[in-house]
């Protein structure tokens, strides 16, 4: 079962879940922000695709964040900040169980799933 994780509000994850629901493509939906994030989970997407890939620098929650808890980052502090504030996970993550895309853009979404169906 595909699974695409983000938060419901997010303007990319609406164009990724209506990309989705466009191509007769059945998924669940893991909203991170009220459901939280799974330690292993997160640590399995770390090893997978790096946390760089993963940590959202640019979003508003990081650019709230104190600058203590922005500097001298390296994977065990992005992991924490990451299961502090899943806001700042990029978005979305579509697990297909064997590839995980971070991220909508409709050409990788049609080569990505075409693959797993």
């Amino acid at each position: 079962m595909i699974t695409i994780y983000g938060i419901k509000n997010c303007d990319t994850m609406k164009k990724a879940r209506a990309w989705l629901d466009a191509h007769k493509v059945e998924y669940r939906f893991h909203d991170y922000k009220t459901a939280g994030v799974d330690h292993n989970q997160l640590q399995r997407w770390c090893t997978e695709l790096g946390w760089e890939v993963l940590l959202n620098r640019a979003g508003t929650t990081f650019r709230k964040l104190p600058d203590t808890d922005k500097q001298g980052l390296d994977a065990h502090k992005a992991m924490a900040l990451m299961l502090a504030y899943p806001s700042v996970i990029k978005r979305p993550v579509l697990d297909l169980e064997k590839r995980l895309v971070v991220g909508f853009k409709p050409d990788l979404y049609d080569e990505s799933v075409r693959s797993v169906q």
